[in-house]
């Protein structure tokens, strides 16, 4: 049982800081249409289907989780690239936590 609380800590610390990452995206980023990638969403579903084989999981369920954490990720950039053009960027994810993380 304690394996399975350590793994969803760090599955949680994990999705964490895929959000700094993403609002970092967000900051670098000079168009709001380079914020969806589809041939890169579609090749890093293809390696997730491959993983998820390999691992002896079920492909079809890994893509639909990944494809679900990728829109979610979509639209928090979005949010965020927004939010930084409109001159609020004290009250994002990178100020809570501190830019240097």
């Amino acid at each position: 049982m304690l394996l399975m609380i350590d793994n969803c800590d760090s599955f949680t610390y994990n999705l964490a800081q895929r959000c700094g990452y993403v609002a970092q995206a967000a900051r670098i980023k000079q168009d709001a249409s380079q914020i969806v990638d589809v041939a890169r969403i579609e090749a890093i579903v293809a390696r997730v289907r491959e993983q998820a084989s390999a691992l002896g999981g079920p492909p079809e369920v890994l893509e639909a989780a990944y494809r679900a954490l990728n829109a979610a990720s979509i639209e928090y950039e979005r949010a965020e690239f927004v939010r930084l053009r409109s001159g609020a960027e004290s009250q994002g994810f990178l100020s809570e936590r501190g830019a240097s993380q």
